[in-house]
């Protein structure tokens, strides 16, 4: 059988590799190769999504190679129904922000090759069933935003006001660099969290691999178990954006290029709700159990205090990105029902509010690059001016509420 998986997986990554040695000064160049190794996967996802058989679900399209045999790491990929919508998702936003990245000029050959690195991470996440190589793929779509942030960013004005006006002037809060260190602390100390986690399930289980599928038949201590899902809550959560720990989330997506704005709150917010739930609450379901409320409280709060934080935002980078924490929010509280019916309502939230923020970013990339402006109160006759992005903003914010609503049954392939 063809290794769909795979060439999904690294055709992003052989792209990178063909743009650093072969597109030097040539920026066209450069765009296409971005374009056909984007496309590929793209294509092979919505035949993959095809052909997955739902009647049967769980983990298809099955590839192995063992790596290190002592240790017991393979190469393992295989989706079931909610990793396929995540890779449908995924293939959706990247070729939408490589579009959007098109006016880019400065340095395009490395943007591309970090943007394009950056996403064969989050496809081997979606598709990896060995945890050890899961947190590879893990951190390979993580780190590389702190260049993307860090160098083709954007700084936003921040007043500094209060008793704490000093600390802000000082650390320089608002600038692209703040933000771009800020994201990076945060999802490494997150990182922490998994890695031991993951370590310690493979001590307690006694087991010779990292495998997902022999994880599932082992069952740990209810006290391991307790622990052991608060640090992947912990850990994966920060990337979701969990109440006390979002910080991080809207100084990063005000401060990201367009493609990477679209990317981190499309899907790499999804990579840490996709972990609580597939790792946490797949391999842990006692543990889950236990903390359920803990979860369900803090996804309360994120629905709350992210759309009052919206509301009162004057930057329309800063309003998406607060809505985006309250969407959230809503993901991880069908998660903590742990029933069928919220966790296929969390996915299928997933996948709708991953598909609506990245049209937003889009947007309002758009918009800064005729208004050179983020600020709502300076967009006066905004209509007048550019009446097709007036109209579409206005369709997809009326779109938006019924979809991140989850108005309609998930799709029965959304299954977990």
């Amino acid at each position: 059988m063809m290794p769909y998986l795979s060439i999904i997986t690294w055709a992003p990554f052989v792209g990178a590799l063909l743009i650093m040695f072969t597109a030097r000064h040539r920026p066209l160049l450069v765009r296409l190769i971005a374009v056909a190794t984007t496309l590929v996967p793209a294509a092979l996802s919505i035949l993959v999504y095809v052909r997955y058989d739902r009647e049967a679900a769980g983990f298809q399209f099955y590839e192995k190679v063992t790596l290190v045999p002592p240790l017991g790491i393979s190469y393992e990929l295989g989706v079931d129904g909610m990793s396929l919508l995540m890779v449908l998702l995924t293939s959706i936003i990247i070729v939408g922000g490589v579009f959007a990245s098109w006016t880019i000029t400065m340095r395009s050959q490395e943007f591309y090759a970090l943007l394009l690195a950056l996403v064969t991470g989050v496809y081997g996440v979606f598709v990896s069933l060995d945890l050890f190589v899961f947190f590879l793929f893990y951190e390979l779509a993580v780190l590389p935003m702190y260049l993307l942030i860090g160098i083709w960013g954007s700084s936003g004005e921040v007043r500094p006001r209060g008793i704490f006006a000093w600390a802000y002037r000082e650390t320089g809060v608002g600038t692209k660099e703040y933000a771009a260190m800020k994201l990076t602390l945060y999802l490494l100390f997150g990182s922490a969290f998994i890695l031991v986690g993951i370590f310690a399930l493979y001590v307690h289980a006694g087991a010779s691999s990292f495998s997902f599928v022999a994880f599932e038949g082992t069952t740990f201590d209810p006290t391991v178990q307790r622990l052991v899902f608060f640090l992947f809550y912990i850990g994966f959560g920060i990337l979701a954006g969990i109440w006390p720990l979002h910080t991080w989330s809207p100084d990063g997506h005000a401060s990201a290029p367009t493609a990477v704005s679209m990317l981190h709150a499309g899907v790499l917010m999804k990579l840490g709700a996709y972990g609580v739930v597939r790792v946490g609450m797949g391999l842990l379901p006692d543990g889950a159990s236990d903390l359920a409320w803990l979860v369900g409280l803090i996804a309360c709060i994120n629905v709350v205090y992210g759309a009052l934080s919206a509301m009162a935002q004057t930057d329309l980078k800063y309003v998406i990105a607060y809505s985006s924490v309250s969407h959230m929010g809503l993901v991880m509280l069908g998660a903590a029902t742990l029933t069928a019916a919220g966790l296929n309502g969390s996915v299928f939230q997933m996948f709708a509010h991953g598909v609506m923020t990245g049209l937003f970013f889009a947007l309002v990339g758009l918009v800064y690059e005729k208004a050179h402006s983020r600020e709502i109160f300076r967009m006066g006759g905004f209509g007048r001016v550019m009446p097709g992005i007036a109209t579409a903003f206005t369709h997809f914010s009326a779109r938006g509420a019924p979809i991140a609503r989850g108005g309609s049954s998930p799709p029965s392939s959304a299954r977990s």
